[in-house]
């Protein structure tokens, strides 16, 4: 069969964007179709998409699309109505708030659509940037948003078979949509290299790991202990607490550096975004900033963490947790969305309940009391491996594609 993929835009590599990476290796010779392509802003990350064969619209190689794409959202039909996908058999839509499951296929070609969620301006959710605050711009959205919101049910409905990437999305397809939905979780990858500061799966079952596993054991008994001290919360800490995010007010890293600045704990802070400027404003002399850093680095930075702080409200699954436990560190995250899926509670981390700097200190002090081992968290984080997500989506398009075509 012929067939095409289909993504929002390229601008930013979060987890639609591996999803996309790892649909890309499934269908090597599939053509991507997206609104437009930014290098600059992929930052590290633009190498890995260079060589593909990427097709961008016609409006997304202005420059007004590139830098004004969410207040003229309303464009997104114009775009995926442009293209002309007659030739395909098979579209497989990577879709999130830019609605790219709007494209227009042919009668006999099947269209799949893998969600990562319903945008979220459209339903009520929080977004990254508060539009309701000005006036002027929340008459003009909420025009604008009554019409999409009517596009994007209509385009929902031409989509063939529906793939949600967490049982939360799944609920919201249903709620929002009135459609079906397969969950299939998005892919992490566990080749951890333990030389370069990572994790090997090979490495789980050896000696090693064990000695390893039993010193970790032994200290974080010591930590207990010592952690009755009056002067400090943590007086034995010697690692970092780290938060991995675009910087978008949806994320809530805020948070995070005020309760690090109220306990005196080191943070990094990997990721960029239009919240950090005002983050770093607020950051005490604990708190690091990284930027954007490429996997290899990145996973150094993970393998050497005391703990992720996760505090993203209605995130609908959450790379970036599983990521964490793929690295065999344990999660602090807010008890919401598609997390809950992932996170053990008391076994690979723990939950705060308000989003505020005073739960999320507790939920830190609470990480103390569990015997959270690498081990477990890794072992959590092989049930969402890119090796699961490859044979899932295979086996789910073979099946549909029979049942389509015979």
């Amino acid at each position: 069969m012929k067939i095409a993929l289909i993504h929002g835009f390229l601008k930013e590599y979060g987890g639609a964007e591996r999803v996309l990476e790892v649909l890309h290796k499934i269908y090597p010779q599939a053509p991507i179709y997206t609104a437009f392509v930014d290098l600059k802003k992929l930052g590290p990350h633009a190498e890995r998409i260079r060589k593909w064969d990427i097709r961008e619209s016609k409006l997304g190689k202005t420059w007004f699309i590139k830098k004004l794409h969410s207040p003229l959202r309303f464009l997104a039909p114009l775009i995926w109505k442009s293209f002309n996908l007659d030739e395909y058999n098979l579209v497989i839509s990577s879709s999130g708030w830019y609605i790219c499951r709007g494209v227009i296929t042919r009668p006999k070609t099947l269209h799949i659509c893998y969600l990562h969620h319903p945008p979220r301006h459209l339903y009520g959710y929080q977004t990254s940037f508060d539009w309701q605050k000005h006036w002027l711009i929340r008459v003009y959205g909420n025009i604008v948003n009554h019409f999409l919101r009517q596009y994007d049910f209509k385009a929902s409905q031409k989509v063939d078979y529906f793939i949600a990437n967490s049982i939360e999305t799944q609920k919201r397809i249903t709620k929002f949509y009135r459609r079906e939905s397969k969950v299939i979780y998005p892919p992490v990858d566990m080749k951890w290299d333990m030389r370069g500061g990572k994790w090997n799966r090979d490495i789980l079952n050896s000696r090693t790991f064990e000695m390893r596993k039993e010193k970790i054991s032994l200290q974080r008994h010591q930590d207990i202990k010592n952690s009755t001290s009056k002067k400090s919360h943590f007086p034995h800490l010697t690692s970092y607490f780290l938060c991995v995010s675009r910087l978008a007010r949806a994320k809530n890293i805020d948070l995070a550096i005020k309760a690090c600045n109220e306990l005196k704990l080191p943070l990094k802070v990997v990721g960029k975004g239009r919240e950090e400027e005002y983050l770093k404003s607020i950051a005490g002399s604990t708190v690091e900033f990284l930027d954007e850093v490429p996997d290899e680095k990145l996973g150094e930075i993970y393998a050497g963490a005391k703990a992720l702080i996760f505090p993203a409200q209605d995130e609908e699954f959450g790379i970036v947790p599983v990521e964490a436990m793929a690295h065999g560190v344990s999660v602090i995250a807010f008890r919401s969305g598609g997390v809950k899926e992932t996170v053990v509670e008391g076994k690979t981390g723990v939950f705060f309940d308000e989003l505020t700097v005073e739960s999320l200190i507790e939920a830190i002090k609470k990480l103390r009391n569990y015997e959270i081992t690498k081990e477990d968290c890794i072992n959590q984080a092989k049930k969402f491996s890119k090796e699961r997500f490859e044979r899932e989506i295979k086996d789910f398009v073979n099946q549909k594609s029979k049942l389509h075509y015979t």
